[in-house]
């Protein structure tokens, strides 16, 4: 299983990403089980409705939605009282609430790997981080 973040559900969206190509070509050749939150989706569709993607959010939504592109994790009120813990404790990281969100449930899941371009997750020091830039 494979953890994907706001940054490689973007660039896999947006052609006009700078890191389209690598996200599309290892989207095409990675066929495992792709994990992402309800989090990071909420931060995906709000980016790129922010950004004047609005087709390529209702796209995509409507593939998160369907349940054929990823599972999606549903956080819980205990998971969300693990991360406001985790938001406090790395007070000196610029992590986002959605990255402690997504690192918390990395760990809880014992999930390992995660696919994306923030260097924030290669701070979280339990997953390694693909693509391999």
């Amino acid at each position: 299983m494979i953890f994907v973040d706001t940054g490689a559900w973007f660039a896999i969206t947006v052609p006009s990403d700078p890191n389209y190509p690598t996200a599309r070509a290892w989207m095409q050749q990675n066929q495992p089980s792709l994990l992402t939150t309800d989090y990071v989706i909420d931060e995906t569709l709000t980016l790129l409705r922010a950004r004047g993607e609005c087709q390529r959010a209702i796209v995509l939504g409507e593939a998160f939605f369907s349940g054929t592109l990823t599972q999606i994790y549903y956080l819980t009120q205990a998971d969300i009282q693990v991360i406001w813990q985790n938001f406090r404790q790395f007070a000196d990281k610029q992590w986002s609430f959605t990255d402690c969100s997504s690192k918390t449930i990395l760990e809880k899941l014992n999930c390992k790997e995660a696919f994306a371009f923030d260097h924030h997750f290669r701070q979280f020091g339990s997953v390694t981080v693909v693509p391999i830039l």
